[in-house]
């Protein structure tokens, strides 16, 4: 059975513009069924994203995305795992500790290019306990260096000296996949594109991912063409892999032409 969902969304626990409660009440307006709350390396909304889903009769999955340092931007989308103290909290702790430490790496980083940005600042837009690059470039922004969040990543926070000099705590992705599965859940490879590995190689990573425990790959996404639509879809039937999609929504403010998904996906094997 099909149901209408988004299962790549964020919240202001990690670099989000509304709450997680905020968000459940944008995906039910939306008409979507499902919601999957999957904030960057942190799982500290979906308890209150759970509670605002029951209260709206909408379905909201446990989600997180890890950041593995494998390959840039390789991110491992977590489902349906449990609460308490498992190695995944454990996993989320050690990430946010380490972007608590590069956030002051980043005020350096800017300073030597030029461009006095207040820490107070970007923590008060970023909200919660997580401050990521897309808080400092909201603060870029109003502070009229640059005049898109865009630009503010082109020309600092996703540079080739930015990543080599302004680096923080990841775990590597079979670490974080095994931690997702020792909590009971479900691992997709979000946006594979992104790790900018061509076909072959990225066909490589996917069946190694297969065999430490993956179930599923990101299909559907907004940025994706058709032909890397149709070889996501591929690597899936290949591997017997699951369908996922989202938006990787994170608001207007943050991602203006980005609004929430409502993919009619096959979700037993999730919701089971």
């Amino acid at each position: 059975m099909t149901m209408l969902c988004d299962l790549h969304t964020h919240t202001t626990a990690s670099d989000g513009q509304y709450t997680p409660t905020e968000l459940v009440g944008l995906a039910k307006a939306r008409g979507l069924s499902v919601l999957a709350v999957t904030d960057h390396d942190t799982i500290a909304g979906v308890t209150e994203a759970q509670r605002a889903g029951s209260e709206l009769d909408l379905t909201v999955i446990r989600g997180v995305e890890l950041s593995a340092k494998d390959y840039p931007n390789c991110h491992i989308l977590g489902y349906g795992f449990r609460d308490g103290d498992t190695e995944l909290a454990r996993l989320c702790e050690r990430f946010r500790a380490g972007r608590d430490e590069r956030k002051y790496k980043i005020v350096d980083f800017l300073r030597e290019k030029g461009v006095d940005i207040d820490l107070a600042e970007v923590e008060e837009i970023a909200g919660g306990e997580v401050i990521a690059r897309p808080h400092f470039a909201q603060a870029l922004v109003w502070r009229g260096y640059v005049s898109s969040n865009r630009e503010a990543f082109d020309r600092y926070l996703d540079t080739e000296e930015f990543r080599r000099r302004v680096k923080r705590f990841k775990a590597d992705a079979k670490t974080c996949v095994a931690a997702i599965k020792a909590a009971g859940g479900k691992v997709s490879l979000a946006h594979p594109y992104q790790t900018g590995l061509p076909d072959g190689e990225l066909d490589i990573l996917v069946g190694q991912l297969k065999g430490w425990g993956l179930d599923a790959i990101e299909c559907f996404y907004p940025k994706y063409t058709p032909e890397q639509q149709e070889f996501y879809l591929h690597l899936a039937e290949k591997y017997r892999l699951h369908q996922t999609g989202g938006s990787d929504f994170r608001g207007e403010r943050v991602k203006p032409d980005v609004e929430l998904a409502a993919l009619e996906l096959e979700l037993d094997w999730l919701l089971s």
